[in-house]
């Protein structure tokens, strides 16, 4: 009987994130390079005795009910599986909240695979993957993880050969964005074709392990609006570049920016400069990171 496990959830950034158009029924249908990258959660899954669902974090604003997704994650396979115990869920957020990391949903998807392998339900990643876009779009590839093609809603996965390693550096200025928002305002429908990104491109540039093919193409069409809502999003990308990115961009609807760099050193001097320096004026949160390319469900940190 497994009483305690130990779960990280990676956060993800978008190499590539293209709207095609808005559905009839609201959603908007889009294709994206997804990566998963080296910052993650953490969290605990311990089983009680008590029946419920507990939830605890280490950030006052988060919900610790039935609004936050770690608690959806739990109740999705305890309802299903008539579980009769109860679980607690200690929640450790480093990943930036609201900031286009999809962080919640990869803790619901860390959440899943752990009540899966705590109660023995003998789920595998294909049918968890399938009870996870009742929770969110993201959810499913935050259990496959890796670089992915994601398409439809988001729900629609094809595995990508892993990206040439490189240090990534990632920066959240001190506001939030709200998706929502976002796409309300992109009018997808409106595009113009040279409005999109070339996201045929960049997979034909990853299976050929090309990063420049990748970084050369970087596009995210939500850009459109948020960077034009919030300035402060192009002064960070143009920092990232002048400061020896090969390129930077906005991941999901924003407001994070991450830079792509190929020389250690550079990476590290950007990194404190973004964090002490005269970028420190733009960001508030800033790591340095890499991509992280494992895509098993068992190598979750269970």
């Amino acid at each position: 009987m497994i009483n305690h496990l130990g779960l990280k959830a990676y956060g993800k950034i978008n190499l590539g994130l293209d709207v095609l158009r808005k559905r009839e029924d609201g959603y908007h249908e889009v294709k994206m390079i997804m990566q998963t990258v080296g910052i993650f959660d953490k969290i605990d899954l311990i089983r009680t005795e008590e029946p419920g669902i507990q939830v605890e974090t280490n950030l006052y604003y988060l919900p610790c009910n039935e609004n936050n997704l770690v608690y959806k994650a739990a109740k999705l396979l305890m309802d299903e599986f008539h579980i009769e115990e109860g679980v607690k869920i200690k929640l450790k957020k480093f990943i930036p909240v609201a900031a286009g990391m999809a962080g919640g949903s990869s803790d619901a998807a860390a959440v899943l695979v752990g009540v899966n392998k705590m109660f023995g339900l003998g789920l595998t990643k294909k049918a968890l993957m399938e009870r996870g876009v009742r929770i969110g779009a993201d959810v499913p590839y935050c259990i496959m993880r890796g670089t992915a093609l994601s398409q439809g809603i988001g729900e629609i996965l094809t595995p990508l050969p892993p990206m040439p390693q490189c240090q990534v550096l990632i920066a959240k200025p001190a506001i939030n964005v709200s998706t929502k928002f976002v796409y309300e305002n992109l009018h997808a429908n409106d595009l113009k074709k040279e409005d999109h990104p070339d996201i045929d491109g960049m997979v034909e540039a990853i299976k050929r392990k090309d990063l420049y093919g990748v970084t050369s193409r970087f596009g995210n069409v939500l850009e459109k609006v948020t960077e034009k809502e919030y300035p402060v999003i192009s002064q960070i990308k143009s920092q990232m570049i002048s400061l020896g990115a090969v390129n930077a961009m906005m991941s999901g609807s924003g407001p994070t920016v991450f830079g792509v760099f190929t020389r250690p050193q550079a990476a590290e001097e950007a990194y404190e400069e973004m964090r002490f320096g005269q970028g420190a004026d733009l960001a508030k949160q800033v790591y340095l990171t890499n991509f992280y390319n494992c895509k098993e469900v068992s190598n979750h940190g269970v």
